[in-house]
């Protein structure tokens, strides 16, 4: 009796974990409001997401340069002193601190899920209605928040933005290593040396013209002590770079540097168009007081640009697990926990940008990211990207050294 109610009681278990399976392959190849609405493809799920980390950021622009038009109603509320305290920078601040709010309550809500078949992955995938409706409720609860959270939260902000760039930093080079991993490995070498060369040089190439063209956009005059100073460094650490990932006992090849250069120069670049407009040394449309297409058309791609790298950055989980295991079959496609937490510090790191990382700093409209501040964390993030790339190429030569120093002692 015993054993035969063993095997019912498995049979029962077996039996519901594969009508459970079945219903959700069902779900899956039904139609994509079908899967919306039943919560059965985390694949999708993390495009709703980004719809609304892209709305977080377009109200907190539209609260910045058009929040007195645009709300004129918030000038009524208590704490926002007539609209000095709810619109302006403190206005993306609220907004930013309603979006974190929303991020965060996932984060602590889907962390440490490895299983589809469960609770908290329907939780992630669906109940859409009820989520939309807890973001508005928490981003309008933002702006009854007293003045002085605000302050703090725009100080913690400045944190949780770096840890942000930390995060796509370690993403970034995450994947160019993986790419020449990938490229370098026994099955693909013959077949992809050709193409690594090509890369590889054509990366070098645009370095090269890139750090060209900045020197005479930005460093027209040899007064300009401090572009050339920002330009002529980024030429140096590609140089280092390639220096250290073709010495003998590192050996990582040409491709991995030529990506690199890739990404300081256009950070270095980035930063150099941080700086406020008017500057003698930069040549560029912002030096004018109005506003034209190339202007907008700069920040929307800017804007567009910022939700697609939070975007990337919050699937790419596995850049930060030390031991690599191979998935189980009902494990979830990328870490939930992990995706809520990227997007949670993404809504600091755009108002950071929205203010150009200054609470008391005024920005004209359709710009974004400038300001001294904006571009020293600009050039910080360049020189960090250097030195977490060199730490990577060296450390496995400097533990095999200590372990083998170890063993002899």
């Amino acid at each position: 009796m015993e054993g035969s109610t063993g095997r019912s009681k498995s049979e029962m278990e077996s039996g519901s974990t594969s009508n459970n399976n079945e219903s959700r392959i069902a779900f899956k190849e039904g139609s994509w409001f079908g899967q919306f609405k039943n919560g059965s493809n985390p694949w999708m799920a993390r495009y709703v997401y980004g719809l609304i980390f892209l709305a977080s950021n377009l109200l907190a622009w539209a609260v910045r340069d058009y929040g007195r038009n645009a709300f004129p109603e918030m000038e009524r509320l208590k704490n926002c002193q007539g609209g000095r305290g709810c619109l302006g920078a403190e206005g993306v601040l609220r907004v930013s601190l309603g979006c974190f709010a929303f991020y965060f309550i996932m984060f602590l809500s889907t962390a440490g899920t490895s299983s589809l078949y469960n609770c908290r992955d329907t939780w992630h995938s669906g109940w859409w209605s009820f989520k939309i409706g807890l973001w508005i409720a928490l981003t309008a609860t933002a702006f009854l928040v007293p003045t002085f959270i605000i302050q703090i939260y725009g100080e913690i902000a400045h944190f949780g933005a770096g840890v942000f760039l930390l995060v796509q930093l370690v993403s970034v080079i995450s994947f160019i290593t993986w790419l020449n991993d990938c490229c370098q490995s026994d099955k693909t070498e013959d077949k992809c040396h050709i193409h690594v060369m090509l890369l590889a040089i054509a990366a070098y190439i645009i370095c090269i013209v890139g750090i060209i063209m900045m020197y005479i956009w930005y460093a027209p005059e040899p007064s300009c002590l401090l572009n050339i100073f920002f330009i002529t460094w980024t030429l140096v650490l590609i140089q280092l770079m390639t220096s250290v990932s073709l010495h003998p006992k590192v050996n990582a090849g040409i491709l991995t540097p030529g990506l690199m250069g890739l990404y300081i120069v256009f950070i270095c670049w980035c930063a150099i168009r941080s700086e406020p407009a008017g500057e003698n040394c930069i040549r560029k449309a912002e030096a004018s007081n109005r506003t034209d297409w190339l202007t907008i058309i700069s920040f929307i791609v800017a804007l567009l640009a910022m939700v697609i790298a939070t975007f990337s950055t919050g699937i790419d989980s596995q850049c930060f697990q030390v031991k690599k295991e191979a998935p189980a079959e009902d494990a979830v496609p990328y870490g939930y926990g992990f995706f809520h937490f990227v997007f949670a510090t993404g809504a600091m790191y755009f108002a950071m940008l929205l203010i150009g990382w200054n609470t008391h700093h005024i920005i004209k409209k359709w710009t974004i990211d400038v300001g001294w501040t904006s571009t020293w964390v600009r050039i910080v993030n360049e020189w960090l990207a250097v030195c977490v790339y060199l730490w990577m190429l060296v450390a496995p030569i400097i533990l095999l050294r200590c372990r083998q120093t170890n063993e002899s002692a």
